[in-house]
């Protein structure tokens, strides 16, 4: 599900219900290159098709960076122009769509600099856990960037306006400690430990029922959107067909035979 190219590559792999997609440009701090967005976002719509797939990882290469957004040295190529600028914010929307939307559970597992668009991609996931070194921060202040509704929404939805403003008005770095109180992560683990604490947690989600946790995603992102862009009815659907599945079945007689339950996703 990889293919190599100048500018870095999207590793995408599966241990068992766990699907794992790496950012790999360690050389540039995980940034992200046009034909990487693209091949990250054609690889998740893969892992939200794949029936076997119960959770994704997303994290980057190496123990420096997460990600650090959008790699700036390739816009006189690729966003040098009108034409340019649009074919690269299309290939963004999809890639947001791809994560956002992603019917599978997503857990950001990060180590070392999270930054710019690195920060939204991890808030675009359901779940982070970070290393005690990690640090985060929106530069866009010292580059001159504008950050539109669309991406603030979901670093608004974790943190508030207020810190939201911060990180875009200062500029500076967050620590892992202040990441964790603000609620930008959800775990702030020993750097040694941050992939075994992340598999673990992802082990753990993988063998929860997939029609409890799809209802549990939409339900959320519904009530995050504007009232008059919600669509609650589409929701509450999915959290009926939890009651009408064999899955609930089955974890009705798991509890009364005191076993773990086995889910199908149906």
């Amino acid at each position: 599900m990889s293919e190599k190219k100048s500018h870095g590559e999207i590793l995408a792999s599966i241990d068992g219900a766990v699907a794992t997609v790496t950012i790999h440009n360690p050389e540039r701090h995980n940034s992200l290159s046009l034909h990487m967005w693209q091949d990250a976002a054609t690889a998740l719509d893969r892992l939200a098709a794949d029936a076997d797939v119960r959770a994704i990882v997303l994290t980057g290469s190496g123990e420096k960076s997460f990600a650090s957004g959008a790699d700036i040295s390739e816009f006189d190529k690729v966003r040098a122009n009108a034409e340019g600028a649009a074919r690269y914010e299309l290939a963004l929307e999809r890639f947001w769509k791809a994560l956002a939307d992603n019917p599978k559970p997503t857990v950001a597992m990060i180590r070392g600099f999270c930054i710019g668009g690195g920060l939204n991609i991890a808030a675009c996931c359901d779940l982070r856990v970070c290393g005690e070194s990690s640090r985060f921060a929106v530069p866009a202040a010292k580059l001159g960037l504008g950050y539109g509704a669309s991406t603030l929404r979901r670093l608004m939805a974790l943190v508030g306006p207020q810190f939201a403003l911060e990180f875009l008005l200062t500029a500076q770095h967050f620590t892992s400690a202040e990441a964790l109180r603000i609620g930008l992560v959800n775990r702030v683990v020993p750097d040694h430990d941050v992939e075994s604490y992340t598999l673990g947690l992802v082990d753990k989600i993988a063998h929860n029922a997939p029609l409890t946790m799809l209802a549990a995603k939409r339900v959320v992102h519904e009530l995050l959107k504007d009232p008059a862009e919600q669509d609650l009815a589409a929701a509450e659907a999915l959290v009926q067909n939890c009651f009408d599945s064999e899955d609930y079945k089955e974890g009705r007689q798991a509890f009364s035979e005191k076993r773990r339950p086995v889910f199908r996703g149906r």
